[in-house]
């Protein structure tokens, strides 16, 4: 029995670092080597020679996973190893929404005075012929304040946003995630709790309650792109007629660190025209989330609303929350996009 108990684990840490493999291979937009692979991997944790990830690679050009280039020994990612990269090791991505938090918070380099730096945006992938469309759908929400901030990038086909390689016939809209506040927190040595994202109901223009949950330490996926992509909001409903749902996400702080986390957010406001807190509470509860013992609870917009607005309006879309980081100087007001079409 042990050894067959062995021999299952083996099998698993062979699947685990074909994971990994297919996965940079994934968020590559060139072919990538055994060296550099290795290289990566051990940037993660993950430590194979550059002899072990060969043998990786012919392994999953057997059962189809990579497709090998003229280069010598550069792979790309096949369709089948998209697929495999999907449903593969599904407990193994429990918890990577809030690795992915943690991740791009680290990597938030914004100059809170020369509002200079990198920061984290969200991708929107819009039809070409629908982008107009889709402009007008989401002009109300910017307007309105329902999302973080009014900054956002457009990137076409063949361009690169974030992480995202823009695919041919699609337009890219990256908004500035809200992961940026967790990101100037984490620089100022203030711990932050990002606990889920959910379906927060509004009634006559204002938040009531929080009517679905999803917690980011227990999903594979990111709760704001799936409330999006499943069209559970009615952003269009919150701004005409102040009944609707938008979404949130709820996060929380030590109660002792209030002053320095209002001194970040007001310089934060400076920089922006839109809102990233919501509301914040320290006792009792927030919009019907109990705020635990010597916290804060604070609720802050999603960037998606906007991209909520354009699926409510007809638009296809495809989300890819938490898309990596931009540099500031590519980003631009939203009026300022609407203008040039």
């Amino acid at each position: 029995m042990e050894g067959n108990d062995m021999v299952m684990q083996e099998v698993r840490d062979v699947e685990k670092k074909i994971a990994a493999i297919l996965r940079l291979l994934s968020d590559s937009p060139e072919p990538l080597g055994g060296r550099i692979i290795s290289r990566k991997l051990a940037e993660q944790g993950i430590y194979l020679s550059e002899r072990a990830v060969r043998y990786h690679l012919k392994l999953m050009d057997e059962r189809g996973l990579t497709t090998s280039t003229s280069s010598r020994d550069g792979r790309t990612i096949a369709p089948q190893g998209r697929e495999e990269l999907q449903n593969a090791l599904v407990t193994d991505k429990v918890g990577l929404v809030n690795v992915r938090i943690g991740q791009l918070s680290y990597l938030t380099t914004l100059n809170l005075e020369t509002g200079k730096g990198n920061v984290p945006v969200d991708v929107t992938l819009f039809p070409e012929l629908m982008f107009t469309k889709a402009l007008e759908a989401m002009a109300p929400v910017f307007r309105y304040g329902l999302c973080a901030t009014d900054l956002v990038a457009v990137a076409h086909e063949g361009q690169k946003i974030g992480d995202v390689i823009v695919p041919q016939h699609k337009i890219g809209f990256a908004t500035l995630c809200n992961i940026i506040v967790g990101g100037l927190f984490l620089k100022a040595g203030i711990p932050i709790d990002s606990l889920f994202a959910g379906i927060l109901e509004t009634r006559n223009h204002k938040p009531i309650r929080f009517i679905d949950l999803i917690h980011y330490d227990g999903s594979t996926l990111d709760p704001a792109e799936m409330f999006v992509s499943g069209k559970m909001t009615d952003v269009t409903g919150s701004i005409t007629w102040g009944e609707g749902k938008i979404v949130a996400s709820y996060h929380e702080i030590p109660v002792q660190s209030k002053s320095s986390a209002d001194s970040i957010m007001e310089k934060l406001k400076k920089l922006g025209t839109c809102k990233f807190i919501l509301a914040e509470k320290s006792s009792d509860a927030l919009f019907e989330i109990p705020v635990r013992l010597n916290k804060i609870g604070f609720v802050l917009l999603s960037s998606l609303n906007p991209s909520a607005a354009a699926v409510e309006a007809g638009v296809e879309v495809t989300c890819k929350a938490m898309s990596g980081l931009a540099p500031t100087d590519n980003l631009k007001r939203f009026d300022d996009v609407m203008r040039s079409g």
